[in-house]
């Protein structure tokens, strides 16, 4: 049996294999294009083709897809084999440099926002070199960029990758300034903790609501949830752990970094942690890896639910991103460092994270927005709506001294000035963490942990590396060519602290006087994702976003209509889904149960439990004929706009008054009677 060394990246096409198997100068020219963005020569293209055919093979793969990440949020691919015929009836294996960089699905049938019609089928997926390639179940996966036949980008990793060009061609700029002549590159790494539950095949299969929708659209909270609190961190029931082994052993053969895994707060809830590496390459991996899970899951008779709120009562599930800038050379820029040189240079990046934040605080919202994140967004298990950072309470004091021209410390003699007295050894936990912060600095990295558990990582980070690059283009613009050097960044530090205090809040998150402060503050609380969507095309957003290339002012409408589109989907599909399990199953389960309960009138419960399920049902009936015409209206609506904000307001009040009429009668009703598995028979049925 092979140990976790021997597996560890045996499925991928890495660096290591391509040193191994391709001539130098051919390695050389893709070590360029992966470190530098060099474009890779025809010549060399054609080689690395042969060479992943081979190893491919030599793996057992007989095809090869290009494998991209369209705006629905999940991944893609086409299968083709390396057979093609020979004049005399036989075949060849190949594989050619062509095919390796460029491949042609249909654009028309993925989600476009408009910028690809039904008769316009043709787009292009492009080879990204530095996601390396790998085999999954038997086919050779090629990590791929999708656009239009125009050059539009049709998916979620061109605009990822242009932010990182961004944000690292603003980065050295200012890195410049103070003497860093040998880095060559800046990129943002990212460690997405998964939170998710387990539940039993046969319980899901059971259930409707489930199986369309990934959640639970009706169900009364059982005696026991997680109010004892003694699932988190609990002790790993056998067949999650035998899960956990196999999903280990899965990811750890495509590269992936997972390391963490342990029970989350509600039964069967659990999460598992990767280690930091470059964003996207941490985007596919997070991709893999929520695909990986519910293959894996299947094997072992269980389903993973990825919604981020599966059932009502109980925590839903999140993605924490964890967030932060490293240097070609090894330089972590979030770390404080113990040096004058090093405080000051942490300062002003940090300084440029603050002001990204505040500026673009509606974008960060929207970036996590969704339908199923809506429900979690703002309850005491996620962090609200609001955003905010929190830095604790030494860097908050550090910041406020300089603002104030203050001397920092009970031993500081002199005033504070940037780069002098700042930071003499900063501990890297000198505060406690605050999990009810949206936004939170852990002492080298910041967590941003409003995102939910089936998103994409790629669209917050996009926001947050371009968001990141302004601030520091403004600041390399302002410190550039000044003669005093470090009164400039003193003063600009100072400046753009007091202008962007009111982002820090250090409190508790959960907390309804917060939420009014933050009213007072002037910060946004974009409860829904109608409600943050609107200020998508703002002059300020758009600007933001067409002036680092990193979309156009057409990818961004486009971007726009798909928010709405699936949001307004998703629930129409919830809603029909509904009506079907009141109108087939639940009502007429209540029905057959009253029967019984009629011919039984003279015992006391008979009668009285009647009385009540009789309220209840007509009750339930009454909710049902009102979703229903609800959703017929809908249906004529037009507008994007004006149909998300109808189901915002309409349909999902109109669904949770079904909800609760028909969860009562779960109550109430006998459990032979009851059409399908109880919150408590999905949530303790795994041991």
């Amino acid at each position: 049996m092979k140990d976790t060394s021997e597996i560890f990246g045996e499925n991928v096409f890495s660096l290591s294999v391509m040193k191994a198997r391709l001539p130098k100068e051919t390695f050389k020219e893709v070590k360029a294009a992966i470190d530098n963005g060099k474009r890779l020569s025809d010549e060399a293209a054609s080689v690395v083709a042969n060479e992943m055919k081979q190893w491919a093979i030599e793996k057992g793969a007989t095809h090869y897809t290009h494998w991209f990440q369209p705006m629905t949020g999940y991944t893609s691919e086409k299968h083709d084999s390396f057979v093609n015929p020979t004049d005399d009836g036989n075949i060849i294996l190949r594989f050619s440099g062509k095919a390796l960089t460029q491949g042609e699905p249909d654009a028309s049938s993925f989600p476009s926002g408009g910028l690809r019609a039904t008769f316009e089928a043709r787009g292009y997926t492009a080879w990204d070199p530095t996601s390396y390639a790998f085999i999954k179940e038997g086919v050779l996966c090629i990590p791929t960029a999708f656009c239009s036949y125009g050059g539009e980008a049709l998916d979620k990793k061109i605009p990822l990758l242009r932010s990182m060009e961004a944000l690292n061609k603003q980065a050295l700029r200012v890195l410049k300034l103070f003497g860093n002549e040998d880095v060559s590159s800046v990129k943002t790494t990212v460690g997405p903790e998964q939170e998710y539950f387990l539940i039993d095949e046969k319980g899901y299969n059971a259930r409707r609501d489930l199986i369309y929708t990934g959640r639970t659209l009706f169900g009364a909270v059982p005696p026991k949830g997680q109010q004892m609190e003694d699932h988190y961190f609990g002790a790993i029931k056998p067949r999650v752990q035998a899960f956990m082994k196999d999903l280990n052993d899965e990811l750890w053969k495509l590269g992936i970094l997972a390391t963490t895994e342990h029970n989350e707060v509600a039964p069967s809830q659990h999460e598992l942690a990767p280690i930091f590496t470059t964003t996207n390459i941490a985007t596919d991996h997070n991709q893999l890896t929520m695909e990986i899970m519910k293959k894996v899951a299947q094997k072992h008779g269980l389903v993973c639910l990825l919604h981020e709120k599966p059932f009502a009562g109980v925590n839903g599930s999140g993605k924490h991103n964890n967030w932060s800038m490293s240097t070609d050379t090894g330089a972590n820029l979030l770390e404080p460092g113990e040096t004058p040189y090093e405080n000051a240079q942490f300062l002003l990046i940090l300084t440029a994270v603050i002001k990204a934040v505040d500026d673009y605080q509606d974008m960060l919202r929207i970036s996590v927005a969704s339908a199923g994140n809506d429900h979690r967004l703002g309850a005491n298990e996620a962090p609200p709506a609001v955003i905010s950072i929190f830095l604790g309470s030494e860097l908050t004091e550090i910041l406020e001294a300089i603002v104030k021209d203050e001397p920092y410390g009970a031993k500081e003699k002199e005033l504070l000035k940037v780069g002098v007295h700042v930071l003499p050894k900063f501990p890297k936990d000198t505060t406690d963490r605050n999990r009810t912060s949206p936004f939170a600095f852990t002492g080298n990295k910041f967590e941003f942990r409003m995102l939910g558990s089936a998103a994409s990582v790629a669209l917050p980070n996009t926001v947050l590396n371009t968001a990141v690059a302004e601030s520091l283009r403004q600041f390399a613009d302002k410190l550039e060519g000044v003669s005093d050097f470090t009164t400039a960044l003193h003063d600009l530090i100072k400046e753009e602290i007091t202008a962007h205090q009111r982002i820090i809040f250090n409190g508790n998150g959960y907390d309804d006087a917060w939420i009014e402060e933050a009213e007072k503050r002037g910060l946004s609380n974009l409860r829904t994702l109608p409600d943050a969507v609107k200020h998508y095309m703002d002059d300020k957003n758009v600007a933001l976003f067409t002036s680092h290339k990193v979309y156009s002012e057409i990818e961004m409408q486009s971007r726009h209509e798909v928010f709405l589109e699936k949001y307004t989907k998703l629930i129409d599909i919830e809603a029909k889904t509904m009506l079907e399990m009141a109108k087939q199953d639940i009502l007429p389960a209540v029905n057959a149960y009253s029967s019984e309960l009629a011919s039984s009138t003279e015992n006391v419960f008979a009668q009285e439990t009647l009385d009540e399920i009789t309220a209840d049902l007509t009750s339930a009936y009454g909710s049902y004929k009102a979703l229903k015409a609800a959703v017929e209206k809908s249906d004529e609506i037009e507008d994007l706009v004006e149909k998300a904000d109808f189901f915002k307001d309409e349909i999902l009040k109109d669904m949770t008054e079904l909800r609760t009429s028909c969860d009562k009668l779960e109550e109430e009703t006998a459990a032979e009677y009851w059409p399908f598995p109880t919150y408590g028979d999905l949530l303790f049925a795994v041991r």
